[in-house]
């Protein structure tokens, strides 16, 4: 099979040398060689590590995708254009695509699929999610007699890592970050980490399949890791809890609800248990039970190796002159909105350090229908950080750290009594709001 690849980069030149390394066995196990006749890149004379033929590289794409000798393409360039122009251009002309592109196809698969459609042809998109992780197969495959209730998951690998250094090694936030940066996990503007659009991205994706229904990252609640303070690791810490970026998704009686957001999670429980960059996908299934997929989420060879694994899928395909499974999203659901879910909560409060102070606290709660499960006061954190020594109101009046659960409560009640919380005066700041697993995951 002749391969045109889109994009030379980390994840490209991962694809190169992966097929060039284990070139006999792929070969041997797909029934043919796969082999790569054009290389789309920006600079054609720009020195590489990874050695191609001559003439192979080249910055035209009417070159890349109108040799009538390729058979199929690999689009690991990233972004949303030109790749989604050159995969629907590809798919058109009846040629399968395999792609690493989240962007793509979180946002614009229902025209990826189209684009197949009429050509008769099919694409692939392991390495879109959970890097080497084989998790759009499982769902769509190996669990597809399955029907799925909840995906849950730790869905992105830099914002995995820094929490796993604050709460490991007690560091800052932006330590962290320095340390991501410093060994390639985070990006120069972490942005889309940080504030859980890639977890969102990739949630939509697996909810989607999960749930064969056309799921849309703007439907997914977002709330990031920012507000995440070592103090809130410490006191998830007391709680027998630790801190992870989840992304969850359930198919509820009224629809798809989907959520990206910092949440405290039991130490006994699997997912507690990922560390640094690498991601963990919890699936629960109403014949299959629960099942966890686990392992690295990003890279250049854990994602090549989705890469062409799926290469090869489609070469079977072709090589009995058939496509793959096609798209999944037969079904028509609602969107359920985050008001309308019940959660835990955990939330930390800089208060003035007096009598009564507690009472008004409950007060609003109360008259928000918000039953607090658990109190704990103190006036300093106890960690390493200076910053949190205790602070005074502008009256000079000292302040101490409240930090509270609650019992499960409707979203739209807990955002009431935060409302309610921000006009008290003996409140000076919240420090954070984040939400406790659900019981039942």
């Amino acid at each position: 099979m002749r391969v045109s690849l889109l994009g030379l980069g980390t994840v490209g030149a991962g694809v190169a040398q992966l097929l060039a390394a284990n070139r006999a066995d792929i070969a041997r196990k797909v029934g043919c060689g796969i082999e790569v006749v054009r290389v789309l890149v920006r600079d054609p004379g720009r020195a590489r590590a990874t050695t191609l033929p001559p003439g192979v590289l080249t910055a035209d794409p009417e070159v890349a995708l109108g040799d009538p000798a390729v058979d199929a393409v690999v689009e690991v360039m990233g972004g949303i254009q030109p790749a989604l122009a050159l995969i629907v251009r590809a798919l058109r002309a009846g040629r399968p695509v395999v792609t690493a592109n989240k962007d793509v196809m979180s946002e614009h698969g229902r025209a990826v699929w189209q684009a197949a459609a009429e050509g008769g042809t099919d694409v692939f998109f392991e390495a879109s999610v959970g890097g080497g992780i084989p998790i759009v197969r499982a769902l769509k495959e190996s669990l597809a007699a399955n029907r799925v209730r909840r995906v849950a998951g730790i869905l992105n690998g830099t914002t995995n890592f820094i929490l796993t250094r604050m709460t490991q090694q007690g560091l800052s936030q932006q330590q962290a970050l320095a340390d991501a940066r410093a060994l390639g996990y985070a990006e120069a503007d972490p942005s889309a980490d940080l504030d859980g659009l890639d977890a969102a991205r990739k949630l939509a994706i697996l909810s989607s399949i999960a749930y064969n229904a056309r799921c849309l990252p703007r439907e997914v609640f977002r709330q990031g890791i920012r507000e995440v303070a070592a103090a809130d690791i410490a006191y998830a810490a007391r709680l027998g809890a630790v801190i992870k970026l989840l992304a969850i998704s359930e198919l509820r009686p009224g629809g798809v609800s989907m959520r990206v957001h910092p949440t405290l999670l039991p130490r006994a429980h699997p997912l507690a248990a990922v560390h640094d960059a690498f991601n963990a996908i919890y699936v629960q299934g109403d014949a299959v039970g629960e099942a966890m997929f686990y392992g690295r989420g990003a890279g250049a060879l854990p994602t090549a190796s989705a890469v062409v694994g799926d290469l090869m899928q489609a070469a079977r395909f072709l090589d009995r002159g058939g496509a793959g499974t096609g798209c999944t999203c037969f079904h028509e659901r609602a969107f359920v909105p985050l008001d309308a879910l019940v959660s835990r909560f955990y939330v930390r409060l800089r208060v003035m350090d007096r009598v009564g102070v507690l009472a008004q606290i409950a007060g609003v709660f109360g008259r928000s229908g918000v039953s607090i499960l658990s109190v704990q006061q103190t006036p300093v954190f106890e960690g390493a950080t200076a910053a949190r020594a205790p602070e005074a109101d502008p009256h000079g009046e000292e302040c101490a750290e409240l930090i509270l659960t609650t019992h499960e409560v409707g979203e739209d009640r807990m955002a009431e009594a935060m409302e309610g919380l921000g006009r008290l005066a003996v409140v000076s700041g919240v420090g954070a709001v984040l939400r406790l697993a659900p019981e039942d995951l």
